[in-house]
């Protein structure tokens, strides 16, 4: 699949891959791939993050992204569903945090890794979200998986990404509308 990727959405992987690498995570997220994605210049998915103005809401989205690593990568909805049934998320995540330190949530409870091949794997909803851009390219009869194709799977995938881009003001729509005007074409 890699082979149909065009130079962005090649660069928004590798860069995903030294992203995770920087920051010391066991594999590659998909907030990796959307981190990635803004900070290229001059690609699709470039021109609709500024029009949307997310371009200028980096430090936002990545406090949105952190604050849900707190809590142990839960959406939003995800505390929701979980207060209606009488579990408060922000209480778990303080008692954990008093016992066992801040930010113990972060890390899934797994051990970290060495990586000694130097290569990160990617997460399920990483590699989803790869082939989600496929599908996605496919059904707008493109021929190339482009960095816009990237960020329409970010977008309609479930997830912390998502939510966090839609609280940015970028929905599915709107950044489809932002990339390639009103048409509907492919989903």
């Amino acid at each position: 699949m890699f082979e149909r990727f065009s130079k962005d959405a090649r660069d928004v992987v590798t860069c995903s891959v030294a992203l995770a690498e920087r920051t010391g995570a066991d594999s590659v997220t998909e907030e990796h791939l959307l981190l990635a994605m803004l900070d290229q210049e001059g690609t699709r998915a470039a021109f609709a993050f500024a029009a949307l103005g997310v371009a200028d809401r980096r430090a936002s989205v990545e406090a949105a992204l952190a604050a849900a690593r707190r809590r142990g990568g839960l959406s939003r909805a995800d505390a929701d569903a979980l207060a209606g049934l009488g579990i408060d998320v922000t209480e778990v995540v303080s008692k954990v945090e008093a016992v066992h330190g801040e930010g113990a949530l972060r890390s899934g409870g797994r051990p970290r890794r060495r990586w000694t091949s130097g290569r990160r794997g990617f997460t399920p909803a990483a590699k989803d979200a790869l082939e989600k851009s496929l599908r996605i390219a496919v059904a707008r009869g493109d021929r190339h998986i482009g960095g816009e194709h990237l960020l329409l799977a970010l977008t309609a995938m479930p997830g912390v990404v998502a939510e966090v881009l839609a609280d940015h003001g970028a929905t599915y729509e709107s950044a489809q509308r932002a990339m390639f005007g009103s048409g509907p074409r492919g989903s």
